[in-house]
Formats: C-alpha cells, structure tokens, sequence
C-alpha cells in the first residue's frame, strides 16, 4: 500500500486518478485550490472503500511555498509521502515540477497515469456517442477503439480496406511508412466496435461510388486522416477535465499500457512499426518509474 497524493484532485481526471487508486489499496492526499469541492469525492470513497484513508488541503498552485507546505503537512498526516506521488492537474512549468524532491517522480507517473485516464475517457465519450446509433460516431467509437487497441498511425488507419480487417485472428494488416506491411492484433472491445461498424454503421454512409475502404466519410468516400484527427479531438472535448489529446496520443498511450503491461520493447517495435528502436525507447521512462517505486515499496533498503 502507498499514500498517493493528488493535487488538482477537483479536476475530472484527478477525480479518476482517485477512484483508481483507492480501488487499488491505497491511501490518498488530494488538494486542490477548493476542498469543499473535494467533500463529494471523500465521502464516495470512503463509502466504495472504507478502510482506505482519504485527508484533504486547499492549495494554490501559484505559491511555490504553499506547494511545498502542502506536501510537508500531508506527509507528517500520513507519515512520509514517500512511495508514489503523482502530481496530478498541474501544467508546465507548474512551481513543484521546479523545488520538490519528489518533481521527477511525480511527473513521470503522472504522465503514465494520465495516458491512462485520457485513452479510458476517450472510449467512453465515444461510447456514449455511439449509443445515440448515428453512423459517424459509430464510425467515430471503431476508430477511437482502434487506435488505442492498436497504436496504429492515423494514416494507416485510414488506409484500411475492408479485406484488411481479420475478425477470426482478431488482427488488421496495416501498410506503415515505406510501404512496410505488419499485422497488429486488436482486443475484444475493438472487435465489437469494428463489427457494429462494417455492419450497422458503414452501410449506410456506403455508396455505389465508394471505394473498399474500411473507413469511409460522410459522403462515402475514404476517411480522411484530417477527419478521423478532428473525430479523436471532438470527443475528447465532450469530456468535462479531459486533456485534449489527438491520434497520436492514443498511439502514445498504447505504447505505454503494452511496456507497462510487460511487453518488450522490441514486441512494441513491431506493433508500432518503428523502424528504429530508438523511437521505442522513448516510451521507457514511465517503466523505469515503475520500477523505482516497486522497489521503494517492497524492498527493506530502499
């Protein structure tokens, strides 16, 4: 069990990062600028978890003092702040990320956790988008899925065929940059969404002009990488709190779930298409986080 604590804990993903962590086993500092803002989220999680601990400070981010007071009262509260400290709601240049001892390792689980949230948001809206049975946001949710299932680019995406799709193997073959063929697996909830695609949704934006795309617009022509980024980024806003992310981001998040997850870098390699694993590497530090604060807990010396 860690004490994680969450400044900016009134935003909608600080108040996602909290219900996950808590479902987790761990304890929980929140801030933010107004705690009473933060009374509803204490009591509905000391309801789903009651034996977890849940204290609450105002802070002012502004105050590069007050950042730092904040974390000293909280860890004399809970006895050291000393596991994993996520920083959550505060932008660049924000005054922890500049004095704190704890700023690295606050700011790159963050960056992991925050993918996280962002990639889980973006299937919901869609999702509820969807619901509504209107072709295009159909259309929208199976590309949402698809890039976060698959970290596929945005233009391999949309330069799909229907023949492309392999529902039995559950995988799409994708032709990457240079022409580079590769076969990307994709999960069940891709799969429904594909299927309610290709089956409900495109039929009805397909003409008798239409190309074999996989994807089509709204006259029935091929998706365009422009429409598909503007999809991505028009669901996104429809999320109170939710960062504003694009394709790439849940390319972004995908690599990061599958390293998180166990993947070796060179299994992540060939799922993205990178030519070169020095573009893989990039995604790494959220691992090696992870491990320092593995260590930090379980092991005596740390």
């Amino acid at each position: 069990m860690a004490t994680i604590l969450i400044t900016g804990a009134s935003s909608g993903l600080g108040e996602e990062m909290a219900r996950q962590f808590a479902a987790l086993g761990h304890d929980l500092a929140l801030a933010a600028r107004r705690t009473d803002r933060l009374e509803a989220l204490k009591a509905e999680l000391h309801a789903a978890h009651p034996d977890r601990r849940v204290e609450l400070r105002a802070l002012d981010v502004d105050d590069p003092a007050a950042v730092n007071a904040v974390f000293d009262a909280f860890a004399a509260d809970f006895g050291g702040l000393d596991r994993v400290i996520v920083n959550a709601g505060l932008g660049k240049g924000a005054p922890i990320g500049s004095g704190h001892p704890a700023a690295n390792r606050a700011t790159a689980m963050t960056n992991f956790i925050g993918a996280l949230n962002q990639a889980e948001a973006a299937m919901r809206a869609a999702a509820r988008g969807a619901g509504q049975g209107d072709p295009v946001a159909i259309r929208d949710q199976a590309v949402i899925e698809l890039l976060y299932a698959s970290g596929v680019r945005v233009s391999e995406l949309c330069g799909l065929d229907v023949g492309d799709v392999d529902y039995a193997r559950r995988v799409v073959r994708v032709i990457g940059k240079g022409g580079r063929e590769r076969t990307v697996p994709f999960g069940v909830p891709a799969d429904r969404a594909l299927r309610r695609w290709q089956f409900e949704g495109r039929p009805r934006l397909l003409t008798p002009r239409s190309p074999p795309a996989f994807f089509l617009g709204a006259r029935g022509g091929r998706l365009d990488p422009r429409t598909a980024r503007r999809a991505v980024h028009d669901t996104m806003s429809a999320v109170p709190g939710a960062p504003d992310i694009g394709p790439h981001g849940l390319r972004h998040s995908a690599a990061t779930h599958l390293l998180e997850g166990g993947a070796d870098l060179r299994t992540v390699q060939e799922l993205l298409g990178h030519a070169s694993l020095t573009s893989t590497q990039l995604y790494t530090h959220v691992t090696v986080e992870r491990l320092k604060a593995i260590h930090d807990r379980a092991h005596p010396r740390s």
